[in-house]
């Protein structure tokens, strides 16, 4: 099974078991088959907001493949402000200890990597770049960032460290993040 299976399959069951209304997907429908008590789920694919670059296309630089490697390792490491280690992490630390894999320093902040490299158009988008957030509705300000890790048809997948989940893998096509997405960059 693929990351991709694994992703929406978690993903429903977290959509099942959810109580808050405002993260319910609104793009899974649930359907109860009058003949049996088994519950049948729908998905509709959110291709129509991402159109993302070809899952076969590779990345320029060799490099991102040791990078998101090494971010992966921590998946699962707790949230940790201001913490690059496997005791704990924040977005822009799992980031800049990931980059530094391949001795390329970053800045620290995810507001300062948002200045760095190339801008691209989500189409663009591939393994090994950055994906910059504003989560903070109170504050216009990118506040956190997420590396690609994988890209599929409708869906960029990106490891990050939320404050509630840790070092996690989440798709851009999810209602919140795409809501909260600013722009891509490239780094190398």
């Amino acid at each position: 099974m693929s990351r991709l299976s694994y992703y929406v399959f978690f993903s429903l069951v977290a959509l099942l078991l959810s109580s808050c209304g405002a993260s319910k997907s609104k793009r899974a429908v649930v359907q109860q088959n009058l003949n049996a008590n088994e519950v049948i789920i729908y998905h509709k694919s959110p291709e129509n907001k991402l159109h993302t670059a070809s899952a076969s296309e590779k990345p320029k630089d060799n490099r991102v493949y040791n990078i998101t490697s090494t971010a992966l390792k921590f998946e699962g490491t707790k949230y940790k402000f201001g913490g690059t280690t496997e005791k704990g992490m924040d977005c822009s630390g799992l980031v800049f200890t990931s980059f530094l894999e391949e001795d390329i320093e970053l800045p620290r902040t995810s507001r300062a990597m948002s200045l760095e490299g190339e801008r691209l158009s989500l189409v663009d988008v591939n393994i090994g770049d950055l994906l910059f957030f504003e989560t903070n509705k109170n504050k216009k300000v990118i506040n956190h960032v997420g590396l690609v890790v994988e890209i599929q048809p409708g869906h960029i997948l990106f490891i990050h460290s939320s404050t509630s989940k840790g070092v996690i893998i989440s798709s851009l096509a999810d209602n919140y993040w795409f809501d909260h997405f600013v722009m891509a960059r490239r780094v190398i």
